[in-house]
């Protein structure tokens, strides 16, 4: 980054009402939008923090902001390393000590330069001895003892199929209900936005009958065709599609170009800011998708991301390590995608009149 460029965001960032003083405006503004960006990306940062503790560091209480892991240290006499504690004695002496074993409240200690000498220590006079230690083995373990790279393949291919699907359906429904001019057009497009009423625990039977009777139960088709049309999308394009000039269609009309040829050539690169909401909207809910692939898929070959990391849950044991580690993985394409198309965000919606 150029220092021209450090320069003017730092200006942006220290603007105030006044130049010779600070307005409590200011001082309001900054507190609220430092209290917004805390709550926007704090939990993200605890999530990513906490994937990299291990089970024992997730469960402890107060919790730890870093990741920390016990220190362990070698002693001789004993086959494996003991943990490390600071100890403070009744006359406020403190040594550090290793622990042999816990017995009660009681723990049994031993100072590493002289293991000849055992200690018996209550627990509440014991600190452990911590350091900052990132457990990589979150993210290898679940790809080497789980299919977790087959379910990123399986998402992948699903989130793909699903927005292009999505993106053709949607656009022609869209430009169907924008650029012909016919009665009931506007009803049409009532009965659309009306389905966005419809909770999606009111579909799951008939849909998962149709899905069956098809053939596409433990198939991706069977996760990608049934929400393919969206009312959203529909909705989305059909209003920045009437912002479009009249003009331009007929004059390709006069040319003697199909209505394919308008739709593809005229219509769509000028819906395009549009078509990437659609298609970010799309993204997120594909692979964030967790309820109807559940429903669907019953073999682990074609389990989806979502699908794969209920696996780490059981019915007494929940395996969080590998749980927040592998939520961090399915988060990192949805937020490479926003980051490449999330400028087309404000353009897009406010040319479609969406609030």
């Amino acid at each position: 980054m150029a220092a021209a460029d450090r320069a003017s965001i730092a200006g942006f960032l220290t603007t105030r009402r006044r130049r010779d003083r600070w307005h409590w405006t200011d001082v309001f503004t900054y507190v609220y939008l430092a209290l917004g960006v805390v709550l926007m990306f704090g939990p993200v940062v605890w999530l990513v923090l906490s994937s990299f503790k291990t089970p024992a560091g997730l469960i402890e209480f107060p919790p730890t902001f870093l990741p920390l892991g016990q220190v362990d240290v070698a002693v001789e006499g004993y086959a494996e390393p003991l943990p490390l504690f600071r100890v403070t004695f009744d006359d406020g002496t403190v040594r550090e000590l290793a622990q042999i074993r816990r017995i009660g409240i009681v723990a049994q200690m031993v100072d590493p330069l002289a293991p000849e000498e055992t200690f018996r220590v209550p627990i509440d006079q014991r600190q452990p001895i911590r350091e900052f230690r990132v457990a990589w083995e979150n993210y290898a373990e679940p790809l080497e003892r789980f299919n977790f790279l087959t379910y990123l393949q399986n998402s992948v291919i699903v989130t793909t199929a699903a927005t292009l699907i999505t993106l053709l359906i949607n656009s022609m429904a869209a430009y169907g209900l924008a650029i012909y001019e016919f009665r009931g057009r506007n009803a049409v497009m009532l009965f659309v936005i009306g389905t966005l009423m419809i909770p999606i625990t009111v579909i799951l039977v008939p849909v998962y009958l149709v899905v069956t009777e098809l053939g596409m139960v433990n198939s991706l088709w069977g996760v990608i065709l049934p929400g393919a049309a969206t009312p959203t999308g529909v909705f989305l394009l059909r209003q920045y599609m009437l912002t479009i000039p009249r003009d331009l269609i007929e004059a390709a009309r006069m040319d003697r170009a199909s209505e394919w040829t308008i739709y593809w050539r005229v219509v769509l690169p000028l819906a395009m800011p549009a078509l990437a909401v659609l298609a970010i909207f799309s993204i997120m809910w594909r692979w964030n998708e967790f309820l109807w692939p559940l429903i669907v898929l019953n073999r682990s070959e074609v389990y989806t991301l979502q699908v794969g990391l209920n696996a780490f849950q059981g019915e007494l044991d929940v395996q969080w390590h590998y749980v927040l580690a592998m939520t961090v993985v399915t988060l990192i394409p949805v937020v490479v995608v926003f980051a490449f198309l999330q400028r087309f965000i404000t353009t897009g919606i406010a040319s479609t009149g969406m609030k």
